[in-house]
């Protein structure tokens, strides 16, 4: 884990994970917190070392890699906690995650893991998109969904600390299907992403680039790529395709492998995500047959 300078006042720690600081006088303010306890250590230690305080913390949205460090974090420090509304509620709540993941069932013991749901976070603040200040820190809030309902991501002094709301090429290339909640919504944010003028930008996952929007157009792409593949699937299919056919066909294409339940539901939920961009696009319609939820053409 590398603790990069950006410029005078705003870092990160270069990980699987990224997370974001920026320093403020007598502050420090953390960018999500990563996966777990032991990340949080070694972001603790390098921080100590380098005499930087922490102070406050701004979880941009409300999955488990983003905020698992935040509860041993609050332990350790007196920290402000800031988050998105609606991203609050399942921080105070993790177990919500596994919970909508299961389709609303109870869910098997094996989804309560660290990688679906953290430890319960309280928030101080809960943020709006727009131009905030709080204590030292004046900042930008962005409102980008489509990855997480109500993911913020956060521009100060000239850097933007983008969340999930893009990934670096080798994570799409990694993932094949990344995890979106919908794929319109994600499309918006990402050419939303276009039109900020900064000097950088740190997603959620990947590095710090000048250029950043060179790479938030290979995500546009990316995802229309995966809108066309499933388009043209569906219209292959004369009778319709099921809801659980579709995500089988789909994950073989892009190769996916073999997955543990957790890792089925988020690529079920991905997959949802480009039909139902599909449905809004009126691009294909549904229906039930014989007790499943069938797609066709339009």
């Amino acid at each position: 884990m590398k603790f990069i300078q950006l410029n005078k006042s705003c870092y990160y720690f270069d990980a699987p994970v990224n997370i974001g600081y920026v320093h403020k006088q007598n502050q420090g303010m953390l960018i999500d917190a990563g996966i777990d306890d032991s990340v949080m250590r070694k972001v603790l230690k390098q921080l100590r070392e380098k005499e930087l305080p922490i102070t406050h913390l701004f979880i941009t949205h409300a999955h488990a890699d983003h905020y698992g460090g935040a509860h041993f974090l609050k332990k350790r420090r007196d920290v402000y906690t800031i988050a998105p509304s609606f991203e609050e509620a399942i921080l105070r709540n993790p177990a919500l995650e596994p919970l909508y993941l299961f389709s609303g069932n109870d869910p098997l013991q094996e989804l309560h893991n660290k990688f679906l749901e953290g430890k319960p976070v309280a928030i101080d603040h809960i943020l709006q998109e727009g131009e905030n200040e709080i204590d030292n820190f004046v900042f930008e809030a962005h409102s980008l969904p489509g990855h997480s309902y109500h993911q913020l991501a956060l521009k100060i002094d000239n850097v933007l600390y983008a969340g999930d709301s893009y990934f670096g090429e080798d994570q799409l290339k990694k993932h094949k299907i990344p995890y979106i909640t919908d794929a319109n919504k994600t499309i918006q944010s990402l050419n939303k992403l276009l039109e900020i003028n900064c000097d950088g930008a740190v997603p959620g996952h990947g590095t710090y680039e000048k250029e950043f929007k060179q790479t938030v157009k290979a995500n546009i792409t990316y995802h229309e790529k995966l809108l066309d593949w499933l388009l043209e699937k569906i219209g292959s299919e004369k009778k319709g395709i099921s809801h659980e056919t579709i995500i089988s066909a789909m994950c073989e294409q892009y190769a996916i492998g073999k997955t543990t339940l957790s890792q089925w539901l988020l690529y079920r939920t991905a997959v949802t995500a480009y039909l139902v961009g599909l449905i809004q696009q009126e691009k294909i319609t549904y229906t039930i047959k014989g007790y499943k939820w069938v797609f066709e053409k339009a």
